[in-house]
């Protein structure tokens, strides 16, 4: 076999148990920190039917989906879950009790160019809220987020979350000039300055412009929509949208709310925050690292109309996905990744196979008694050799069994911490 085929594909990751045991502990609080907000855990199929996620045509996702057919079925590994979740929401509609708070934790696969901080395989954490059309709803998402940031150790300076509004931009672009004469391009607009970050200024401006492109607008008006991305206070975007903007109120109440959170010193405003899914309808966020050094942490925002394009009810919705990849880069650079060292509570020994019978014994009753983590010693092995695997392995006892001890009925117990040695009755 060759040397490439003894690696993972490109894009994709092995999880050896020390990478298992620190995931493990990221999805832990993952789960802690949706359950004291109140969500419950549900889950989906990693396969779908293709065409739950190729009805937003224009979104570089379509061109990202783990496709087939087989059995003239056409199927995709999902990209992302909230398409998934809407999927169930429909079908339960009529008797689900509203609003709902679910989140899921989930592996998910795009076939992307890979950058630090970006897989084509990855798992997120996505907390949803159904049926609240309020803003108070996106300020318990954001404040979720947080809290998670806390519970594994950044600091409050580390992450800050940039918020801005599609209705905003749509308010200001469609019912202002830009695109007034021509709605249907604004979704790929959003598309279009979504790769701000990544292809600065003048790519924006190019693709906006571009006269076989989907948006098509002319210079004055590619530098206006270039400029209004630059906006970074609230108050600026005011002269821009229609009198008695309610973008521009759900955003001034959502600042409201994130501060009763005490959280207004790590959020702010920024208008180059789009969301590249055109399912967003609303306030969208993303979660980045102080030093902008990683792509986002998490994003999300409002989709009201997503159940609508799916065929299902119209039930406002909001979520927020959020990766393992980057928030593991980010902890590493700050030297907060956790060890995550192997536990057992004992380690049973038979120092003959005269006495296994009797250590099997005991590693069952320990097992099934105290529900213990219990490591039996399998094969013939010296005693020097057996404390060096238990040290390592973090076990807390030694459980020793030779002919002296079988004869007397007892087993030698070594607390591996403090070094004490006792005897305990084997039929105890």
């Amino acid at each position: 076999m060759s040397k490439s085929r003894l690696q993972p594909p490109r894009g994709t990751r092995d999880f050896y148990p020390e990478d298992l045991r620190r995931r493990d502990w990221l999805f832990g609080h993952f789960r802690a920190v949706a359950r004291r907000f109140g969500f419950e855990e549900v889950d989906a199929p990693i396969l779908e039917h293709e065409g739950l996620f190729t009805r937003k045509a224009g979104e570089e996702i379509l061109e990202q989906l783990y496709r087939f057919e087989l059995h003239d079925r056409r199927l995709a590994l999902r990209p992302e879950m909230t398409p998934s979740i809407a999927r169930m929401v429909i079908a339960r509609a009529g008797s689900l009790r509203l609003p709902l708070r679910w989140f899921t934790v989930t592996q998910n696969w795009r076939y992307e160019r890979m950058t630090r901080g970006r897989k084509r395989e990855h798992y997120q954490w996505n907390m949803d809220i159904w049926g609240e059309p309020a803003v108070t709803a996106e300020a318990e998402l954001i404040a979720a987020v947080f809290a998670l940031l806390d519970a594994v150790g950044l600091a409050r300076p580390d992450v800050r979350v940039r918020i801005s509004s599609r209705a905003l931009l749509e308010e200001t672009l469609v019912q202002g000039t830009v695109l007034r004469d021509r709605p249907e391009a604004f979704p790929a607009l959003c598309v279009a300055i979504d790769k701000f970050e990544r292809i600065g200024e003048d790519g924006v401006r190019e693709l906006l412009t571009d006269p076989d492109g989907s948006v098509g607008i002319g210079e004055a008006d590619a530098s206006f929509v270039v400029s209004w991305l630059g906006l970074r206070k609230l108050e600026d975007s005011a002269e821009h949208v229609p009198a008695g903007s309610p973008a521009y109120a759900d955003l001034r109440r959502l600042f409201e709310l994130l501060d009763a959170y005490g959280l207004a010193d790590r959020v702010v405003f920024d208008a180059s925050i789009v969301r590249g899914l055109a399912y967003y309808t609303g306030i969208v966020f993303e979660a980045f690292d102080a030093a902008r050094s990683l792509r986002a942490l998490c994003g999300g925002g409002r989709y009201d109309r997503l159940l609508e394009s799916l065929g299902g009810p119209s039930i406002p919705a909001v979520g927020f996905g959020f990766g393992d990849v980057v928030i593991l880069e980010l902890l590493s650079d700050r030297e907060r990744l956790p060890e995550c060292p192997r536990r057992l509570d004992a380690v049973v020994f038979a120092l003959g196979e005269a006495e296994r019978p009797s250590a099997i014994r005991i590693a069952t009753a320990l097992r099934r008694e105290r529900n213990w983590s219990v490591e039996l010693v399998l094969g013939a092995s010296r005693l020097k050799r057996v404390l060096a695997d238990a040290d390592r392995a973090g076990a807390r006892f030694l459980y020793l069994l030779g002919p002296e001890e079988a004869a007397r009925g007892e087993v030698l117990v070594r607390d591996l911490e403090s070094g004490e040695q006792t005897t305990e009755p084997i039929s105890d």
